[in-house]
């Protein structure tokens, strides 16, 4: 049985704690119980940064009793514009440490464990395996990979969000599935950053919070989760959608043959920029209009990408000789595997501008899906 399946009978609320929580209980969907299963949950927050910050502290408000803080950056200037547990005097401070400190301030009733150490392939399940669910606030899509699988393979929650300038995502990933991979099979081969990208200080706010309620509402057992649902948060238009995310058959990690069974550190391939890859927002983020070429042997049920050129496989030797060689090329098949030695074929006949795109055409209507569900939000 897993820890949060009961409250437990051992934790005791004081005077000063009804008090506390007196909001809570006055919730019939909360109430005593609610308010010890809260207390006796144990909750892994990893990153602490703009969505950890505001995550932890109402994780710590609403008396969860213990909150795992996983992070090894320390505060910089930059992160105040949006750190809401940091000020000016914890610059250069590990973030861990300060977080702790303000947390245990906020709320005396709960424990909050520091674990000062980047997360890797080997200490993931021995952290983790501690905590009841796990709530990602990273912003490294190789963190991310890992979280997914640590958690898939402990049988715990993840609840995942994502920021990105003006936009946010958010869901849950159960561990019966859909997982992370069921959303985004590969990891992008040249990731925003942040600090390159920027992001508006409110909207970690905004995810953060949403996230501690998704955490609540999953050890309180009430409500709908985001299980199988993405919700896209616009803070321009100040709109909220929501599209489906099904268990993906053959996902590698969930699906019905599995071939991950063994966590695997992906920093390499999510963190290192590679010329032989482009992501299906960067094509349609580029000014000069390159040659697409799906290179799928016969015709599926996603349409193709607008303006490609259809040349199998098989053929695409027999027009090497009219490709130009001086021009972007995207190749593309289903999921984008097929693409990539399509490309090393054609950088070998000296198209040195192809590339691949990155999770295929499944990637790209995915891509045009959530933009359609932006804009029609």
């Amino acid at each position: 049985m897993h820890p949060s399946d009961e409250a437990p009978t051992s934790e005791v609320l004081s005077l000063a704690e009804q008090e506390r929580y007196s909001r809570h209980l006055a919730l019939p969907e909360v109430g005593v119980s609610g308010q010890q299963r809260l207390k006796g949950a144990k909750v892994a927050v990893v990153g602490v940064g703009g969505l950890g910050t505001p995550l932890a502290a109402y994780l710590a408000a609403a008396g969860v009793g213990t909150i795992g803080l996983v992070d090894f950056d320390e505060v910089s200037l930059s992160n105040l514009q949006r750190q809401i547990l940091f000020d000016t005097e914890d610059v250069g401070r590990p973030k861990v440490w300060q977080a702790k400190a303000r947390l245990e301030a906020m709320n005396p009733h709960v424990r909050v464990v520091g674990h000062e150490a980047p997360l890797n392939a080997t200490n993931a399940l021995a952290i983790l395996g501690g905590y009841d669910l796990v709530a990602d606030a990273t912003d490294n899509f190789a963190v991310r990979y890992l979280l997914n699988d640590a958690c898939h393979q402990l049988g715990r929650p993840l609840v995942q969000a994502s920021l990105y300038r003006f936009e946010g995502q958010l869901t849950v990933f159960s561990p019966e599935g859909p997982c992370y991979r069921c959303l985004y099979p590969e990891p992008p081969s040249m990731p925003p950053r942040c600090s390159d990208a920027g992001v508006l200080g409110a909207l970690p706010g905004i995810l953060g919070a949403l996230q501690a309620n998704e955490v609540l509402k999953l050890i309180l057992k009430i409500g709908s989760p985001l299980i199988g649902r993405l919700l896209l948060v616009d803070a321009l238009g100040t709109r909220f959608s929501e599209i489906a995310v099904p268990k993906d058959p053959a996902c590698a990690l969930c699906g019905e043959h599995p071939i991950l069974t063994a966590l695997v550190d992906q920093g390499a391939i999510a963190c290192e920029a590679s010329d032989d890859a482009i992501s299906a927002r960067e094509l349609l983020a580029l000014g000069e209009e390159p040659l697409v070429i799906d290179v799928r042997d016969g015709v599926e049920a996603l349409s193709p990408v607008p303006g490609a050129m259809h040349v199998p496989y098989p053929r695409l030797s027999d027009v090497l000789p009219e490709l130009p060689r001086d021009r972007k090329v995207v190749v593309y098949c289903l999921s984008g595997d097929l693409s990539r030695h399509a490309v090393a074929l054609l950088r070998g006949a000296g198209c040195a501008q192809a590339r691949s795109l990155e999770g295929g055409l499944l990637a790209y209507h995915r891509e045009m899906s959530l933009r359609e569900a932006f804009l029609n939000g």
